[in-house]
């Protein structure tokens, strides 16, 4: 039995956004069958500074620092016809480190994580290949497409028939393409027309994400509300955009004390702009979310473009917190009614208004909202399907169209 090659586009470590998360669990996961060996890109150096935390679960570490330039990615686009999204991630030694590895080990499978880093697949792979998009890339390229103007529609475009050709390719080569929910696997069959598309969702950690546990509570003052997230992410700054010059105003009519705190690191201009607003507070990075979290009467994930499972919805529902979220955040997630969901205006309003109206009825929610985090999402649950496509369980995959 041979070892796993885990490409990742981004250091799982530590699993502190929800790429990472994934992608973290995913190989803990597959550590525990195999001895696993790691190549993956940094781009920040923190991350290079902590990824000693990933030795129990790999053989072979190569960490790669990703520095090009977005303007060079553009241009090598341009001039080689392909999507920014892989000439951003293309690197000579990343290659030398995917060919060393192959060329030492007795690697039996490779498991991509992220569209990226399919590029790096030989020509005519001998191991088992499991790729793992996580979502439709080429999907959201064309949401952005679609809600731009002029050029950067043009270029979003693009990119989107660019990568749904080479999705469509490294599917056809693929032994297994993940998605990380139903949804997104019949959206990439019906786009694609590829077969071996399956479902492996995520999970989460509740006994991390436990209101009971021990973590640096804050002092919410009052009625508060949290979104959380990677604040340079174009779908969560739009979407915070969109929450505090629609939403907001009406929550305040009715709620004139109440806060609304943007949680997460690497807060761009737009973002910052919104602290300005009446009762909106920008945080920034901060240690450990839980506190906000923990603090929060109402968690809202008010996404106009949102691919696949939110992590961010995940963590509010185990810490028990009510949820209120667009449809395309709620999408993939199984919650039973444990989420209230609006996607206008005055539906997102309506709900958030009627759970801080009524804090017991709120708590309710919020604890059946971790019950079914406990009873549906523990990680060891959502990624036993994985043996079966690696062939643990001594049968084949086959053509299921799901396993979730």
């Amino acid at each position: 039995m041979g070892d796993i090659l885990f490409l990742a586009h981004r250091i799982p470590y530590p699993p502190d956004r929800g790429d990472k998360i994934r992608g973290f669990n995913i190989l803990k996961y597959l550590s525990r069958k195999k001895r696993v060996h790691l190549i993956a890109f940094a781009d920040r150096s923190e991350d290079l500074k902590r990824k000693g935390g990933l030795a129990p679960f790999t053989g072979n570490r190569s960490i790669v620092w990703r520095s090009k330039p977005q303007l060079a990615a553009g241009v090598q686009s341009l001039l080689t016809h392909r999507p920014v999204s892989l000439t951003s991630f293309q690197n000579e030694s990343l290659q030398q480190s995917v060919d060393n590895i192959l060329a030492r080990h007795a690697i039996d499978t490779i498991f991509v994580f992220s569209g990226q880093m399919a590029q790096y697949l030989p020509a005519r792979p001998r191991q088992r290949v499991i790729m793992d998009f996580v979502d439709m890339d080429s999907a959201k390229f064309e949401a952005y497409a679609q809600s731009s103007k002029g050029l950067k529609s043009w270029m979003f475009a693009r990119e989107a028939r660019l990568l749904q050709q080479f999705e469509r390719q490294v599917a056809a080569r693929a032994d297994a393409s993940l998605f990380v929910s139903e949804a997104e696997a019949a959206l990439f069959r019906k786009r694609t027309g590829a077969e071996r598309v399956y479902a492996v969702e995520n999970g989460i950690d509740t006994e991390f994400y436990d209101p009971a546990a021990q973590f640096k509570r804050i002092d919410s003052m009052g009625p508060l509300i949290v979104f959380t997230g990677q604040m340079d992410y174009r779908p969560n700054v739009e979407g915070v955009e969109w929450f505090v010059r629609t939403v907001w105003p009406h929550i305040r009519v009715s709620h004139p004390d109440v806060r609304f705190a943007i949680v997460g690191r690497n807060p761009t201009d737009a973002v910052k702009a919104l602290g300005k607003e009446p009762g909106v507070v920008v945080t920034g990075e901060v240690a450990d979310v839980r506190g906000w979290l923990a603090a929060a009467s109402v968690a809202v994930a008010p996404l106009k473009i949102a691919r696949g499972v939110q992590n961010k919805v995940l963590e509010a529902m185990a810490m028990a917190r009510p949820v209120v979220a667009t449809g395309d955040a709620a999408q993939g997630i199984d919650h039973g009614g444990t989420i209230r969901v609006g996607s206008s205006v005055g539906e997102m309003a309506e709900a958030i208004d009627e759970l801080l109206s009524d804090p017991r009825k709120a708590a309710e929610l919020g604890a059946s909202a971790r019950e079914r985090m406990q009873q549906r999402y523990s990680w060891d649950a959502r990624l036993a399907p994985l043996d079966e496509l690696l062939g643990l369980t001594g049968r084949s995959a086959g053509r299921s169209t799901a396993a979730a």
